[in-house]
């Protein structure tokens, strides 16, 4: 849930950044998501490990 909850606010934050002008908030937002991805990808390596210990 955290890692969807980066995104979302980083895309919302990115969208605020780019209606007012604000490009230190755009910029935070894309760091948002990408750290959201970061996590995502990072969940699923884990499974993954997870996975093959289990076989």
């Amino acid at each position: 849930m955290a890692i969807q909850t980066d995104t979302i606010k980083g895309r919302i934050k990115e969208a605020f950044g780019s209606l007012t002008g604000n490009k230190k908030l755009k910029a935070k937002g894309k760091t948002d998501q990408a750290v959201g991805k970061v996590k995502h990808d990072a969940e699923k390596a884990t499974d993954k490990v997870t996975e093959k210990m289990r076989e």
